[in-house]
C-alpha cells in the first residue's frame, strides 16, 4: 500500500522539454514510474524523450490518463502552471520548482481551494513523493531504499534522502516531501491522517524544522487522532534567532518556532524526537523490531 501515488499513478511532467524536466523524466523513467508524456505549449504534438508532449494538461490528461502532473517550470511560471492544473482537475501536482514567490503560492493553494480541492498540491521547493517499487514524482532518488512500512514525511529534500537510505532495511510505503516555504499545498497534518488511514504503513517519521508552528500543530493533530508510533526530527536546534535559515519558511521569532518548543510539544504527546538524523533513525529502527 502508499498514499497517493502507486504502481497505477500515470504522471505527466509540466516542463519536461527543459533541462530540469529532461533529467527528472529520464529519473522517473529509470525507476519504473509510469511517465506518460509531457506539457508544453509551444512545443505541442511534438515528442521529448520518447514521450508525447502536449498544449495542456487538460489535454494530456485526456490522451494519456494521467492523474499525476510534476511540475518543472521557472519560478515565474509556476503559478500559471498549477492554476492550469487545478483547472484540468488532476488529482495530484507536484511542485518541484524553487523560488516561488509566497504570494503566487498563495494565490494558487487559495485557487485549488476556490475549485473544490479537487487537486491536491504537493510543494512548491519540495522534492516530490516517492512509493518505492511503485513510482516516483519528483526528484527523490528510487535506489535508495526498499518497499515497506514506514512513512515519511519531511521538510527537507537531504533529510528525506538520508532517513530512507538510514532506515532501507525496514523500508517505506511512501515518502512525502512537503518543502519548506511558508506557504505549501500539503501539510504535515495531512501526511499524517493518510499515514493513519493507510493499512500498509506501521510507522511514521515526521521531520520538521524551525520557523512556524506546523509542527507544533501537527503534535497537536497527533495527540487526538493518531495511533501509530511516530518519530520526529527537527532540524536547527543550533540557528541563531531571528535569522532566516536555508528554507524561506525556517525563521524564528523569540521562544515561537524553536526546535526546542517544537521537540517539547511533540514529545508532550508521546512522540519520540531524536536529536539527529542517525538517532531519529534508529528510534525508529526500534519501533520497527518489535512489530
Amino acid at each position: 500500500m502508499a498514499i497517493w501515488l502507486t504502481e497505477n499513478s500515470k504522471i505527466i511532467v509540466q516542463g519536461m522539454t527543459g533541462g530540469e524536466g529532461t533529467k527528472h523524466t529520464r529519473r522517473m523513467l529509470a525507476s519504473g514510474a509510469k511517465v506518460v508524456g509531457g506539457v508544453n505549449a509551444r512545443k505541442a504534438g511534438t515528442t521529448h524523450e520518447g514521450l508525447p508532449v502536449f498544449g495542456t494538461v487538460a489535454e494530456a490528461m485526456e490522451a494519456t490518463g494521467a492523474d499525476v502532473s510534476v511540475v518543472f517550470v521557472p519560478p515565474k511560471f509556476t503559478k500559471d502552471a498549477v492554476k492550469e492544473a487545478i483547472d484540468a482537475e488532476i488529482p495530484l501536482c507536484v511542485v518541484i520548482t524553487e523560488g516561488v514567490p509566497v504570494h503566487d503560492s498563495t494565490e494558487f493553494w487559495a485557487y485549488a481551494v476556490d475549485k473544490g480541492n479537487k487537486t491536491r498540491i504537493i510543494g512548491p521547493n519540495c522534492p516530490g513523493i516517492a512509493s518505492p517499487g511503485a513510482s516516483n514524482a519528483g526528484i527523490i532518488p528510487a535506489d535508495i531504499t526498499t518497499a515497506g512500512r514506514i512513512g515519511l514525511v519531511s521538510k527537507s529534500g537531504t533529510l528525506t534522502y538520508q532517513l530512507m537510505y538510514e532506515l532501507r532495511d525496514f523500508g517505506f510505503s511512501t515518502a512525502v516531501g512537503i518543502g519548506g516555504d511558508p506557504v505549501i499545498g500539503t501539510t504535515h497534518i495531512d501526511a499524517l491522517q493518510a499515514f493513519q488511514d493507510d493499512p500498509g504503513t506501521d510507522a511514521i517519521v515526521m521531520i520538521g524544522e524551525i520557523g512556524g508552528d506546523a509542527e507544533e500543530r501537527a503534535a497537536a493533530y497527533i495527540e487526538q487522532h493518531v495511533t501509530k508510533p511516530v518519530v520526529a526530527y527537527v532540524a536547527g536546534f543550533t540557528a541563531p534567532e531571528g535569522k532566516t535559515m536555508g528554507h524561506a519558511g525556517a525563521i524564528v521569532s523569540g521562544s515561537a518556532g524553536t526546535a526546542q518548543a517544537k521537540k517539547e510539544a511533540l514529545e508532550k504527546v508521546g512522540v519520540r524526537v531524536g536529536k539527529t538524523p542517525s538517532e531519529t533513525a534508529r528510534l525508529m529502527r526500534e519501533i520497527m523490531q518489535t512489530r
